[in-house]
């Protein structure tokens, strides 16, 4: 894929040991989200059987590096036609194209009923919207939360539990103490539960799964 002449120029960066392509339309890769696709892979590796899903996939790295190791199947889901466009030139370059799908539109409009993934992989903005500019250089589609940054986070909740596995996992990124409270609040007596918290320099992981 290249840029066309209305679209910012094209950018390469490392990501682990892939190299992600990418345009200003598209968040930038974050170094530190490498450790999400990481623990993804070691959760993959004791899996049941079935794809991957990275819900707001962006440019795609974090869930081709969750699969890179593997044999698994990848649906990467975006509602944005540029994140889109690079998470498949991504794909390609990273010779996956054969087992890697991606799905434009809305998260709940794209999936099918019948839909179940091992693992899903969840990147929602999680910004909150009265902070979103302090962020000129990202796109607010890519970072704006809402009123407490959870809003889309919710909804990769809330499909991850109708579209995993009896014994699937949600790997949720966040980025506060305080969304990772929300979340425990209103989690608490659910069936689908917190193991673990993982804390990075600039954001959080969240390990959620069905009981």
């Amino acid at each position: 894929m290249t840029s066309t002449p209305d679209a910012p120029p094209a950018e390469s960066v490392g990501f682990g040991p892939l190299r992600i392509t990418f345009d200003g339309r598209v968040l930038r890769p974050r170094p530190w989200t490498a450790a999400q696709a990481e623990w993804a892979a070691e959760i993959l590796a004791e899996a049941p059987d079935g794809p991957v899903l990275e819900l707001c996939a962006g440019a795609g790295q974090i869930g081709l590096l969750t699969v890179l190791g593997s044999d698994r199947r990848l649906v990467c889901v975006d509602l944005d036609p540029a994140a889109c466009a690079w998470a498949r030139h991504n794909a390609e370059a990273a010779g996956l194209a054969d087992r890697v799908e991606v799905r434009e539109g809305r998260m709940d409009e794209v999936l099918g009923e019948d839909d179940r993934f091992a693992v899903v992989v969840a990147d929602p903005p999680w910004v909150r919207r009265d902070e979103v500019g302090r962020y000129p250089e990202d796109p607010v589609l890519a970072i704006d939360g809402g009123p407490d940054g959870m809003d889309v986070a919710w909804t990769c909740i809330d499909l991850a539990r109708k579209h995993l596995a009896a014994v699937g996992t949600l790997l949720l990124q966040l980025g506060t103490v305080e969304q990772v409270d929300i979340l425990r609040d209103r989690l608490r007596g659910d069936d689908f539960v917190i193991t673990e918290v993982r804390w990075c320099d600039q954001g959080v992981l969240v390990r959620l799964d069905l009981t």
